[in-house]
Protein backbone atom coordinates (compact mmCIF):
# COMPACT_ATOMS: atom_id res chain seq x y z
CA UNK A 1 0.00 0.00 0.00
CA UNK A 2 1.31 3.43 -0.87
CA UNK A 3 2.39 5.85 1.82
CA UNK A 4 -0.26 8.42 0.81
CA UNK A 5 -2.99 5.82 1.30
CA UNK A 6 -1.59 4.85 4.69
CA UNK A 7 -1.48 8.50 5.73
CA UNK A 8 -5.11 8.89 4.64
CA UNK A 9 -6.35 5.97 6.75
CA UNK A 10 -5.11 7.34 10.07
CA UNK A 11 -7.23 10.52 10.09
CA UNK A 12 -10.08 8.83 8.26
CA UNK A 13 -10.47 6.06 10.85
CA UNK A 14 -10.25 8.66 13.62
CA UNK A 15 -12.93 10.80 11.94
CA UNK A 16 -15.06 7.66 11.57
CA UNK A 17 -14.81 7.01 15.31
CA UNK A 18 -15.85 10.56 16.10
CA UNK A 19 -18.77 10.44 13.66
CA UNK A 20 -19.88 7.07 15.06
CA UNK A 21 -19.88 8.42 18.61
CA UNK A 22 -22.01 11.52 17.94
CA UNK A 23 -25.34 9.80 17.20
CA UNK A 24 -25.08 7.77 20.41
CA UNK A 25 -25.54 10.94 22.47
CA UNK A 26 -28.90 11.71 20.88
CA UNK A 27 -30.40 8.23 20.68
CA UNK A 28 -33.68 7.61 22.50
CA UNK A 29 -33.26 6.23 26.01
CA UNK A 30 -35.14 3.03 25.17
CA UNK A 31 -33.31 -0.19 25.93
CA UNK A 32 -33.28 -1.24 22.28
CA UNK A 33 -31.78 2.08 21.12
CA UNK A 34 -29.16 2.13 23.86
CA UNK A 35 -28.05 -1.48 23.26
CA UNK A 36 -27.68 -0.93 19.51
CA UNK A 37 -25.97 2.40 20.14
CA UNK A 38 -23.41 0.88 22.51
CA UNK A 39 -22.66 -1.90 20.03
CA UNK A 40 -22.05 0.63 17.25
CA UNK A 41 -19.96 2.76 19.58
CA UNK A 42 -17.74 -0.17 20.57
CA UNK A 43 -17.21 -1.65 17.12
CA UNK A 44 -16.99 1.64 15.23
CA UNK A 45 -14.46 3.26 17.51
CA UNK A 46 -12.15 0.24 17.56
CA UNK A 47 -11.42 0.34 13.81
CA UNK A 48 -8.85 3.11 14.13
CA UNK A 49 -7.21 1.38 17.07
CA UNK A 50 -6.78 -1.81 15.03
CA UNK A 51 -5.34 0.22 12.16
CA UNK A 52 -2.85 2.02 14.40
CA UNK A 53 -1.79 -1.23 16.03
CA UNK A 54 -1.17 -2.65 12.57
CA UNK A 55 1.06 0.27 11.66
CA UNK A 56 3.35 -0.70 14.56
CA UNK A 57 3.44 -4.37 13.58
CA UNK A 58 6.76 -6.19 13.78
CA UNK A 59 5.99 -8.57 10.93
CA UNK A 60 3.75 -8.94 7.91
CA UNK A 61 1.72 -11.59 9.74
CA UNK A 62 1.14 -9.25 12.66
CA UNK A 63 0.30 -6.41 10.28
CA UNK A 64 -2.28 -8.55 8.46
CA UNK A 65 -3.88 -9.61 11.73
CA UNK A 66 -4.62 -6.08 12.93
CA UNK A 67 -6.41 -4.67 9.87
CA UNK A 68 -8.32 -7.95 9.58
CA UNK A 69 -9.54 -7.30 13.12
CA UNK A 70 -10.56 -3.83 11.97
CA UNK A 71 -12.44 -5.39 9.06
CA UNK A 72 -14.38 -7.59 11.46
CA UNK A 73 -15.27 -4.52 13.51
CA UNK A 74 -16.39 -2.66 10.37
CA UNK A 75 -18.59 -5.58 9.35
CA UNK A 76 -20.13 -5.57 12.80
CA UNK A 77 -20.61 -1.79 12.70
CA UNK A 78 -22.42 -2.11 9.38
CA UNK A 79 -24.74 -4.72 10.88
CA UNK A 80 -25.62 -2.57 13.90
CA UNK A 81 -26.18 0.46 11.65
CA UNK A 82 -28.58 -1.60 9.53
CA UNK A 83 -30.51 -2.66 12.62
CA UNK A 84 -30.66 0.90 13.92
CA UNK A 85 -32.10 2.10 10.62
CA UNK A 86 -34.40 -0.84 9.91
CA UNK A 87 -35.88 -0.69 13.40
CA UNK A 88 -36.79 2.96 12.69
CA UNK A 89 -34.94 4.14 15.78
CA UNK A 90 -33.03 6.47 13.47
CA UNK A 91 -34.06 7.41 9.94
CA UNK A 92 -31.99 5.27 7.58
CA UNK A 93 -31.14 8.36 5.51
CA UNK A 94 -29.42 9.92 8.53
CA UNK A 95 -27.16 6.86 8.72
CA UNK A 96 -26.31 6.75 5.00
CA UNK A 97 -22.99 8.60 5.38
CA UNK A 98 -21.83 6.22 8.11
CA UNK A 99 -22.90 3.20 6.07
CA UNK A 100 -21.05 4.50 3.01
CA UNK A 101 -17.94 5.28 5.05
CA UNK A 102 -18.08 1.80 6.59
CA UNK A 103 -18.04 0.29 3.09
CA UNK A 104 -15.23 2.56 1.89
CA UNK A 105 -13.03 1.84 4.91
CA UNK A 106 -13.65 -1.88 4.39
CA UNK A 107 -12.46 -1.57 0.79
CA UNK A 108 -9.35 0.36 1.82
CA UNK A 109 -8.38 -2.04 4.61
CA UNK A 110 -9.07 -5.04 2.37
CA UNK A 111 -6.77 -3.61 -0.29
CA UNK A 112 -4.08 -3.02 2.31
CA UNK A 113 -4.25 -6.60 3.59
CA UNK A 114 -4.28 -8.03 0.04
CA UNK A 115 -1.20 -5.98 -0.88
CA UNK A 116 0.78 -7.35 2.05
CA UNK A 117 -0.43 -10.92 1.46
CA UNK A 118 0.55 -10.68 -2.21
CA UNK A 119 3.96 -9.31 -1.25
CA UNK A 120 4.58 -12.31 1.02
Amino acid sequence: MMSDELNLLKPRTKDFALRISRPYCVLPKSTEAQVLGRQILKSGTSVGAHYREGMRARSDAEFISKPEGGLQELEETGYWLELLGESNIVEAEKLSYLCRETDELMAMLTASVKTVKYRR
